[in-house]
This record gives structure tokens, C-alpha cells and sequence, in this order.
């Protein structure tokens, strides 16, 4: 089975985006590829609505020099997915990540991607909830990396990175320019909780990430909008206490998990939980929590569903 992924290409820094695409769809692509599946890859270099209109002609030709040889073609996001639907003779299915569908507009873009994809695949529920009248339930969450993102001493994690044994460290969910990250609000609720170390999430490789997860007291995530980020998953499978913003499916994910709190955009919330967490002072069970979010496990959901369009059962 040959599966073209079409996604958007990472930034440039080979050091830390080792495959020049996002980290977690590799690592997915890697876990299905143990069902037979071979993947190859287009990467959509430009963003914005004049960017992916730029890309149409040159993802045809594409297709014409690989002779249409692909039986499916996997397009990551919406804008993307209505790109590759430009092309009917491959059948497509598109996964939605949640700002392709959280934002109007972008939800407007994707339409195409909606109606004309053999099939789609939500990240979760309450993305899926937003543009039911267009497609079906197929709800499949990414995975988590259970082989990279594990617990380990907190204490030599600490030495590796660098950071002092008895500070109080909070890791921010996220890139501090990136505006629906919200970091105004995490770095003020920080300096009311008297966070000594407020981490930002940024230029790591998988491995540091794990390493700063475990390192960390609390992963803080303030987002004012989110579909079902990794970065909670992987917090759970370290076993990192958590304290963030009731988005896309995170209630869900760490349910009533004791070391986890949600909180709402009050400042004054967001530190109360950040104490509270600061108090609880040991690690959770969150990856006992979360082990249906296996890679392994939604691999094969994926490899499922591929044969499904290939026996055009769907």
C-alpha cells in the first residue's frame, strides 16, 4: 500500500525538525508503516490562502511525473485537504487538527476538503461537533510516542538540562509569539504563583521535550483555542502534572486524573491551580490514563481505515 502524505513543512531547523514536517505525524507514519504501508511526502513550503492557490500546478505535475501511483493521498489540515481535492483521480482522506475548523474563515476554506475527501478524520469530538452537517464520525485522535515520552527521575533530568534542583519549574505549553498560545495570561498568573523558572516550549528536540516534561512540575497550557494537542498526551505519558484552559478536548483527556486541574482565563484561577499543583508535589498517573492514546493502538485504527477507501468499503 503506497499513501502520499501532504502536509505543511516544519521550519527550517534541520537540528530540531529532523524530518522537515511536524514531529508527531512521522511518528504516526512510522507506526503504521509496520502494517506494510509505504509513505512519501509532499510539503506544502507557503502558507496562507494565496500560498496553498501558488501550490495547486506544481502538486498536479507532482502527481503526473509519480504517474497517479499513490492509492491514497493523506492530507494533513483543511486548506490542505481542499488542495489536494483539486485532483480526483487518487481518493483522499484529510485529517483536521483544529484550527482549520476552530476558526470560521479556515472552517470556510476546508470546506472543499469537507465534502470532496473520501473520508475524514477528526483529532477529536468536539472539532468533529463544529461541521457535522458536512461529514461523518470518524474520530481519531494522534498518538503518543510511548517509547519516547516516559517517566524518568525528575532529579536527573534537572542535571541534564541544566536547571537547579530545588526551583519550582513550569514548562509553557507553546511558543510565547504565537497569540492563541496565550502567554500574556500564563506569564501574569506565574508571577502571582511565584513561579521561579516559567520554561517556554520552543526549538527542542522529542527527546529534550521529554526530558523538560519530566524535569518540569507542571506543563501550564493557557491556549484561548486548541483541537487536541499533543503536548497534553505527552505530559500524561511522563506523568506531569497539568493546569490548563478548558480547549478542544483536554477535559477529556485528563478527566478526574488527580495532579491535573483545569482553570478558567482569570488570572487569579490560573495561579490558584498553579499552587495547587506546586502543593500536590509529585508525579501523576497519566499515562495509565491515557494508554488508549498509544501510537501503536491508532496506527491501526489508520490502517484500517486506509483499507477501508482501498476496498471502497467507505
Amino acid at each position: 500500500m503506497s499513501v502520499l502524505t501532504v502536509c505543511r513543512e516544519a521550519p527550517l531547523n534541520l537540528t530540531i525538525h529532523k524530518h522537515s514536517i511536524a514531529e508527531f505525524i512521522f511518528e504516526q507514519n512510522r507506526a503504521v508503516e509496520k502494517f506494510g504501508v509505504h509513505y512519501d511526502y509532499y510539503l506544502i513550503k507557503k502558507g496562507g490562502i494565496k500560498g496553498y492557490i501558488e501550490e495547486i500546478k506544481n502538486f498536479h505535475f507532482f502527481l503526473k511525473e509519480k504517474n497517479y501511483s499513490y492509492d491514497i493521498i493523506h492530507a494533513h489540515g483543511g486548506h490542505i485537504g481542499s488542495l489536494v481535492n483539486t485532483q480526483r483521480r487518487i481518493p483522499v482522506i484529510t485529517t483536521y487538527h483544529g484550527s482549520d475548523i476552530n476558526n470560521a474563515l479556515n472552517r470556510l476554506i476546508s470546506l472543499i476538503a469537507l465534502l470532496f475527501s473520501k473520508t475524514n478524520i477528526f483529532v477529536s469530538f468536539e472539532i468533529f461537533q463544529k461541521v457535522q452537517k458536512y461529514a461523518s464520525d470518524i474520530v481519531i485522535p494522534c498518538g503518543v510516542d510511548f517509547y519516547i515520552f516516559k517517566p524518568i527521575d525528575k532529579v536527573k533530568c534537572r542535571k541534564e538540562l541544566g536547571f537547579k534542583e530545588n526551583e519550582n519549574i513550569v514548562l509553557f505549553a507553546g511558543r510565547r509569539e504565537r497569540k492563541e498560545k496565550n502567554y500574556k495570561l500564563a506569564k501574569e498568573a506565574g508571577y502571582i504563583a511565584n513561579v521561579d523558572n516559567l520554561v517556554e516550549l520552543k526549538d527542542f528536540t522529542r527527546e529534550e521535550v521529554n526530558l523538560l516534561l519530566n524535569a518540569s512540575d507542571i506543563l501550564l497550557l493557557t491556549s484561548v483555542s486548541e483541537g487536541s494537542p499533543q503536548v497534553i498526551k505527552e505530559a500524561m505519558a511522563c506523568n506531569c502534572p497539568i493546569v490548563a484552559t478548558d480547549v478542544g478536548d483536554i477535559k477529556k483527556i485528563i478527566s478526574d486524573t488527580e495532579g491535573c486541574y483545569l482553570t478558567s482565563f482569570n488570572p487569579l484561577d490560573v495561579a490558584d491551580k498553579i499552587k495547587l499543583a506546586l502543593k500536590f508535589n509529585k508525579r501523576t498517573n497519566g499515562r495509565e490514563v491515557i494508554k488508549h492514546f498509544d501510537n501503536q493502538i491508532i496506527a491501526k485504527k489508520i490502517f484500517r481505515l486506509y483499507q477501508k477507501v482501498i476496498e471502497k468499503k467507505i
